[in-house]
């Protein structure tokens, strides 16, 4: 058994330190803290100490990963590295995917879909740079394929290459003509876009 000797208000105000025989002990959000009714001078035996830790490192991580998610969309393989990041211990890595999925924060194909449409947008990416993107992001192919097959038709290719070459055109601007149009089809060729999209957007 071990005795509460102290206990401190972390500078947060949104947690506080829980020391035992005179030592830190572990840190507790203010929820759990209340929930436990924890206070100086009480006995607490190993058994429950193992309890309040695991509870209290489930809090802890989850407010982080409640801000990681709320920045942007993230993928299940986002969470699981920055769970590797946090060096959370394994037994609670089932249980907090379960919670930000409940919480509608943990979605691939949302995930994905809002990936693409934000590359579109802001970078023109071709659909092979998309792809190998949302692979990196662990996306299964299947969800890849099926929104780049929904999202991206030629045409949008082809208008996406379209705005990237006038993005770069002073790149070219004083090249003879022949030398122009290879110079942006190796481009284009290197930022991923097929051979008929290349060949429509420089004839």
């Amino acid at each position: 058994m071990s005795t509460i000797t102290r206990i401190k208000p972390q500078k947060n105000n949104k947690r506080v330190n829980v020391y035992l025989d005179d030592k830190f002990a572990f840190g507790l959000d203010l929820e759990n803290y209340m929930k436990l009714g924890l206070k100086v001078g009480q006995e607490v035996a190993e058994s429950e100490i193992e309890k309040i830790v695991n509870k209290a490192e489930f809090q802890k991580t989850l407010d982080k990963l409640l801000r990681f998610t709320t920045l942007r969309p993230r993928s299940e393989k986002e969470i699981s590295d920055r769970l590797k990041k946090y060096k959370v211990h394994e037994s609670l890595h089932k249980k907090l995917f379960n919670k930000l999925k409940r919480l509608d924060l943990i979605d691939d194909k949302k995930f994905a879909k809002w990936w693409i449409e934000q590359r579109l947008q802001f970078r023109f990416k071709s659909r092979r740079e998309l792809e190998y993107e949302l692979r990196m992001k662990g996306i299964d192919r299947e969800i890849i394929s099926q929104l780049l097959n929904e999202l991206i038709s030629q045409e949008k290719e082809i208008e996406m290459a379209k705005k990237l070459i006038e993005k770069k055109k002073y790149r070219w601007g004083k090249l003879p003509a022949m030398e122009k149009k290879r110079k942006i089809s190796e481009f284009l060729g290197r930022k991923g876009f097929g051979r008929d999209v290349v060949r429509k957007v420089t004839s």
